[in-house]
């Protein structure tokens, strides 16, 4: 990626990850323990951590391959066709029998959310299928979240370290995370509650100095705070955060981590590759859904011109 933005091309990208559908429902406040509240509207539409990803990476530039699990219900035959349809390669997305994954989301007036995810065909991925390896291998970048088994986490973070293709882990949803994994990762993507659960530092700088302990490479995504980047070795680098007005923000961090791998893939500097992320996690939390909401990448270019 120059500094115009131009990118040469496309980037191999591969996402080893969740897909769910997501049933959101926009209310002006979520309801507490026992209450009952009128939304103002409903939407059905794919999501999952990783199969976001995968849509924000191609749509930011990339070739992308997805592996993962849908069932054989029909969830599973709209969401394999979304990401045929977002131009991403699924030779790696298997079917199992029984129900595919889904969320339910509660979106606010403001754009805050909450989520229940019930991972099904998710949660039944335990490992790498024959021929998943071959989807890694080549790629710039291996993408991960934790909505998948751990024991399936860490043999893909496995399997990219053998390839020797760069590993980059979205520690979300927040758990405990075993050191077989963290060997593996080249990148660490938490945002600042993350962080501050992994590290015991809520200071996001003092996070991201224990983070560096860990990992050679962190991210802290901060919210409206923008994004803190370091490496072991070298001064971190914090890009503040595009001010605009949210309508939705499910998967702005997902968006976020596919953009950043794109321009990270073109050879972007650190600070172009988060200046690059943030505009098309700003983009997309003023739009509506998960998938749905992700910039192309002539919108992100656009959006950066504008200054």
């Amino acid at each position: 990626m120059s500094s115009s933005g131009t990118f040469a091309a496309p980037p191999r990208i591969a996402v080893f990850g969740s897909v769910n559908m997501d049933l959101v429902a926009y209310v002006g406040s979520a309801p507490g323990s026992g209450e009952t509240v009128t939304g103002t509207r409903f939407a059905q539409v794919p999501g999952g951590k990783g199969a976001n990803q995968a849509v924000a990476a191609a749509r930011a530039g990339a070739d992308v391959a997805f592996l993962g699990a849908v069932g054989d219900d029909a969830f599973g035959n709209q969401l394999r066709s979304n990401l045929v349809e977002c131009g991403i390669e699924v030779s790696g997305l298997r079917t199992v029998a029984g129900t595919s994954g889904v969320a339910h989301i509660v979106v606010e007036d403001d754009g805050a959310n909450s989520i229940i995810v019930i991972p099904g065909a998710n949660g039944r991925v335990t490992g790498l299928r024959a021929g998943d390896e071959a989807l890694v291998e080549g790629s710039a970048a291996l993408l991960l979240q934790l909505e998948l088994p751990m024991e399936a986490v860490v043999a893909a973070a496995r399997a990219g370290r053998a390839a020797g293709v760069p590993t980059v882990l979205t520690p979300a949803p927040a758990r405990e995370l075993p050191t077989e994994l963290l060997e593996q990762v080249d990148l660490l993507v938490p945002n600042q509650h993350e962080a501050a659960a992994i590290t015991g530092e809520a200071e996001p700088h003092s996070a991201l100095a224990a983070l560096l302990r860990i990992v050679p490479e962190a991210i802290i995504t901060l919210g409206e705070g923008g994004a803190l980047y370091g490496a072991r070795g070298a001064e971190p680098v914090r890009v503040a955060a595009r001010r605009v007005t949210p309508v939705d923000t499910t998967a702005a961090g997902d968006t976020f981590c596919g953009a950043f791998a794109v321009a990270r893939a073109r050879g972007a500097a650190p600070e172009e590759c988060l200046r690059f992320a943030q505009a098309a996690a700003a983009l997309s939390v003023q739009r509506h859904g998960a998938a749905p909401s992700m910039p192309e990448r002539s919108e992100i270019e656009d959006f950066l011109a504008r200054g």
